[in-house]
């Protein structure tokens, strides 16, 4: 079992879920986030006066997956994340971690029938 975090734009959400439902991948967590990597931030001009955010909003993807479910819900977000053919700074990124046990809280079930 792994844990799928992926960190996108939020312009995205649609088209990532989308591109998961066709890979039969329905279960996820969505969290807003806040963050910056390459892009450090932007300028922005409010009245008049330019100020730069650091913070950029982006939204972080949470998924619980089978062996079997890591290629094709990594590419799929890949495909539906990524802005034109060779992609931009800001994208995202996908972190796969390690999932030692999962518990369902209604039934008890633990390990990958809990997922």
């Amino acid at each position: 079992m792994k844990l799928i975090l992926a960190i996108i734009q939020p312009s995205k959400l649609d088209a990532v879920k989308a591109a998961l439902n066709k890979v039969e991948v329905f279960r996820l967590t969505v969290v807003d986030v806040q963050g910056f990597g390459r892009q450090k931030g932007q300028s922005e001009i409010y009245r008049g006066h330019e100020f730069t955010v650091n913070m950029l909003r982006k939204v972080q993807l949470q998924i619980a997956v089978n062996e079997d479910f890591v290629e094709p819900t990594v590419n799929a977000i890949i495909e539906a994340a990524r802005t034109g053919d060779e992609g931009r700074i800001g994208d995202g990124k996908i972190f796969i971690l390690p999932l030692e046990d999962v518990v369902r809280i209604r039934t008890g079930e633990r390990g990958p029938e809990a997922i």
